[in-house]
């Protein structure tokens, strides 16, 4: 580990902390300025490689009933270092992760306030800039009530912009791609009807805010560690390109309540001038801190088939065991009657967990167990499901025993109809019950609007309960995977049992007027960004309804989903019988790692393509996945990633010359062939379509009649 640490003497240098301070990233691409204006209002600005990133921008805050911290400053120190060390996640896309960056702490002070002061923190690596708001503790600052986060972030040019409106409840808007001047006209279109939307009434958009300008950069703007403050939007001024935070308010209107010692989350800028290092930055997970656990030994990425797809395509099952539309926790649910279509029935359960450990998968996810689904959508209720007793048709205990002695587990599900209050209060009684019957993760959901009434998905309120549900669940040795919950921040790290989340316009969609062919080539630029999706990937029937239900891919294009959506918790989340029909492709899926030791980002522009290899933890073994959006493309794949001298067999997994994802998506091919870290491969992907590959180290046997490619 490197690190050194500069203290600037005020008795010495108190002349130059009149003058901006600058620092530059280890491999000096990047430079940042800090200074002061004439009235004591702080300032940034960030280039790369010369060329303007943010043009100087405003910092501070505005506060409620107290004089703000946004002018009157001076500068009291200064302080500088340099970190240059390494770090093992407990999961993850590398098995080693550095972490390089100069800092820059710059403390504040304002003397007509009686010396309140604050510091701001920034730091710069090769790959970004993140920076953040220290409040120390101190006579004049104790507890206080932010109004609004005066961050201001002033773009070189009208951009373009792959963005979804900014809101208070809902990351599932379909992304729209403009230059930011033709926002204003284009969000209307763009505000779409969502389930419990709260559309931000001035013009904003959600981050992560993915970029590129006119010369070839790419810039993206985020946050990294959001604790105990709310989630932040982007205000946006289309006629001067100009963003600014914009937190999600409470009930009463206020955007956080804090007491020192206290900060706020990384306000993060990824930069490059090629697509392919904004995918491959840790920037945002290096400025979470490490795991909270000593011990994480329980934690184990996860593959799973579940009963969940059934409940979306037109004439399959139902997740309410009834068919009455007004019931409460305390009846006798013995007495509902039956709806016919109840899809988490024993029977049911017992074909999913036969076939998955048929074929090696880890665990069945079963939603519509428990009692309350009957009138749990759309009505503002809080007790709608007390997460521990099951429909009269799902014994438990005997699925427990079912499922041990075939070496599976059953996931479980937890939706709580958003009402996080009736949530917090039975956490515990539903944690241990899930430890009594053998369940070690758990799917929560927060469709609605949120309890308590007025607080939003993405407040304060709501972000400190995600994190309690993540702490709490650690103590039961539960992972969690969060659906409709504030969109991530790299604080997988810091809480590794949080294996995933959902926080985007995920497969599900595809039931629901289906999702844009681009959609994908967007996602890994914005909302994987901040952290792992559980995109539930892996349909093969790509159209239901006699054809007016269509899912907007190909075939293969949902394998190279499993490399290109990146996750430790994979879904393969269409029906088992449909596997059934495509075994050779099927093998894909179970052969596919979770783990990785490293990744490779061959090639990518957001929004068109993204192609992505990478190795598997522990093993010699590799796998390539490679998508387009609605434009037939050919992937140019090179493979020395490969160790060098070595001879490997790769299956190519690739669409067929007459498919498209809305003509013949299930056409495909497999070839396997012989391959070297000098290979080339010139694949041909389908409109809509994609390609996947599975390495594997070769032997004399398994190459014979094979060709080298």
């Amino acid at each position: 580990m490197l690190k050194k640490l500069t203290l600037l003497s005020m008795a010495f240098l108190m002349p130059l902390l009149l003058a901006a301070q600058e620092l530059k990233s280890p491999n000096g691409n990047l430079s940042m300025k800090f200074e002061l204006s004439d009235e004591g209002v702080p300032y940034y600005n960030l280039n790369y490689k010369g060329k303007p990133v943010i043009k100087p921008s405003t910092l501070g805050l505005e506060l409620m009933d107290v004089p703000s911290m946004n002018a009157g400053f001076e500068v009291k120190e200064v302080k500088e270092q340099s970190v240059d060390n390494s770090w093992k996640p407990v999961w993850g896309k590398q098995s080693t992760i550095r972490n390089n960056y100069n800092e820059l702490l710059v403390t504040l002070v304002q003397p007509t306030l009686k010396e309140r002061f604050i510091r701001i923190r920034f730091r710069l690596f090769n790959d970004g800039l993140g920076f953040r708001y220290e409040f120390p503790k101190q006579p004049e600052l104790k507890y206080f009530i932010i109004k609004e986060e005066l961050t201001e972030f002033a773009l070189a040019g009208d951009h373009k912009i792959f963005w979804i409106p900014g809101d208070y409840d809902t990351n599932e808007y379909p992304y729209t791609t403009s230059k930011i001047s033709e926002l204003p006209a284009k969000m209307p279109e763009a505000t779409i009807e969502i389930t419990a939307q709260r559309p931000i009434k001035n013009l904003a958009v959600q981050t992560p805010s993915m970029m590129k300008t006119a010369d070839g950069l790419y810039v993206n703007i985020h946050e990294a560690a959001l604790e105990n403050y709310s989630g932040m939007n982007l205000n946006v001024d289309a006629a001067t390109y100009k963003m600014s935070t914009h937190l999600t308010p409470d009930a009463v209107g206020n955007k956080g309540y804090l007491q020192t010692d206290a900060h706020s989350p990384w306000r993060t800028i990824v930069v490059s001038d090629q697509a392919t290092d904004i995918l491959a930055s840790n920037m945002i997970v290096n400025l979470n801190e490490p795991t909270a656990y000593e011990d994480v030994s329980w934690i184990k990425p996860v593959k799973y088939i579940g009963v969940w797809w059934e409940y979306f395509i037109h004439g399959g099952s139902s997740w309410a065991y009834g068919t009455e539309s007004n019931v409460k926790l305390d009846q006798d649910f013995t007495k509902l009657t039956p709806s016919g279509r109840h899809g988490a029935t024993t029977e049911n359960v017992k074909k999913y967990i036969d076939f998955a450990a048929k074929h090696g998968f880890d665990a069945v996810l079963v939603e519509g167990w428990n009692i309350g689904w009957e009138d749990w959508f759309g009505n503002w209720k809080e007790d709608v499901f007390d997460f521990v007793t099951p429909y009269p048709d799902f014994d438990v205990e005997e699925l427990e025993k079912y499922a041990s002695n075939k070496g599976m587990r059953i996931m479980m599900h937890h939706e709580t109809s958003a009402s996080a209050t009736n949530y917090e209060r039975r956490l515990d009684r539903a944690f241990q019950f899930m430890a009594d019957h053998g369940y070690n993760s758990v799917k929560t959901g927060y469709v609605g609007k949120i309890i308590p009434r007025g607080e939003h998905h993405d407040g304060q309120w709501m972000v400190n309960h995600y994190i309690h549900v993540a702490k709490r669940a650690a103590d039961y040795e539960i992972m969690v995977n969060s659906h409709e919950a504030v969109r991530p921040t790299g604080l997988h790290r810091t809480y590794p049992n949080w294996i995933a989340q959902e926080s985007a316009r995920g497969t599900e969609f595809e039931a629901m007027g289906g999702l844009h062919p681009e959609h994908t080539t967007i996602l890994p630029f914005t909302r994987l960004m901040g952290g792992p999706m559980d995109y539930t990937p892996g349909i093969f029937q790509t159209t239901y309804n006699n054809g007016k239900q269509r899912i907007n891919t190909t075939l293969v294009k949902q394998l190279a989903y499993y490399v290109t959506m990146y996750s430790p918790l994979q879904m393969a989340a269409d029906l088992p019988e449909n596997y059934e029909r495509f075994p050779d492709a099927f093998q894909f899926i179970k052969d596919v790692a979770l783990d990785w030791d490293d990744s490779y980002y061959l090639e990518a522009e957001p929004g068109d393509y993204v192609t992505i290899a990478r190795k598997a933890k522990g093993k010699k073994e590799w796998y390539v996945g490679g998508v387009t959006d609605e434009n037939a493309r050919t992937a140019n794949i090179g493979f020395d990633f490969l160790p060098k001298g070595e001879k490997f067999i790769a299956t190519i997994y690739a669409d067929g010359k007459d498919a498209s994802w809305n003509e013949n998506p299930q056409s495909y091919t497999i070839r396997r062939v012989v391959v070297d870290s000098k290979s080339k491969l010139s694949q041909k992907l389908a409109a809509g379509g994609g390609v996947a590959i599975s390495i594997v180290e070769a032997t004399k046997d398994g190459m014979k009649g094979l060709k080298k490619l």
